[in-house]
C-alpha cells in the first residue's frame, strides 16, 4: 500500500466516525451486527467465491442529516478463495413501512489471498441492501455490492457481489 492510499484511508475512517455530541442520537439498543453470506464476484463464472461477512454499526452515532439518517459502519469478510477485505465507511437509512433500503460507500484495504486480484489495496465498497423488519429487533435482508479501485491501481477488473443479511440489534 503506497502512502498516498493510507491516507485516503485513514481520512475516510476519520469522516466517517466524526459527529459532535448534539448530532448523536440515543438507542437503547445501540449496536447492530450484521452477518451477510453470499457469492463474491458472481458476474465471472470461472473466478467467483462464496463469502461470508460481519459488519457493526453503533446506532448512538446515527445522525439525522438532510440526506437522511446517515451512520459510520465497519466490517470485514472473507471469501471461500481466503480473500480478505477490512473497511469502514458511511451508510444512508431509508425506512419505508417494514422495508428498509441502506445504501452505504465503504473504503477497506483488500487482500487477494488465493482469490481475485483486484489491482491494488485500497479498493471502495458501493453497497444497496434491502431488509424486512422482523421481530426481536432483527432484519433479514438481500445486498448488491461493487468492489474497485477506482483506476488508482494498474488495473480495475472490480467485483461485483451479493449477499444474504441477518441484522440484529442489541
Amino acid at each position: 500500500m503506497n502512502l498516498k492510499s493510507f491516507y485516503i484511508l485513514v481520512l475516510s475512517f476519520f469522516i466517517g466516525y466524526s459527529v459532535s455530541a448534539e448530532d448523536l442520537k440515543i438507542d437503547n439498543n445501540n449496536t447492530e451486527i450484521n452477518f451477510y453470506t453470499g457469492l463474491f464476484d458472481f458476474s465471472h463464472g470461472d473466478k467467483n467465491s462464496s463469502l461470508f461477512g460481519v459488519q457493526h454499526r453503533n446506532n448512538d452515532l446515527i445522525r439525522n442529516t438532510f440526506i437522511g439518517k446517515l451512520s459510520p459502519v465497519s466490517g470485514a469478510m472473507i471469501t471461500a478463495d481466503n480473500s480478505t477485505y477490512f473497511y469502514t465507511g458511511v451508510q444512508a437509512q431509508y425506512k419505508i413501512g417494514l422495508l428498509n433500503f441502506t445504501p452505504s460507500f465503504t473504503p477497506g484495504y483488500y487482500d487477494s489471498g488465493n482469490g481475485k486480484d483486484l489491482g491494488h489495496a485500497l479498493e471502495f465498497k458501493s453497497e444497496v441492501q434491502l431488509s424486512v423488519d422482523m421481530p426481536k429487533s432483527t432484519q433479514l435482508g438481500f445486498s448488491y455490492n461493487h468492489l474497485s479501485n477506482g483506476t488508482i491501481g494498474d488495473k480495475n477488473p472490480g467485483a461485483n457481489s451479493y449477499m444474504f443479511n441477518f441484522l440484529k440489534k442489541f
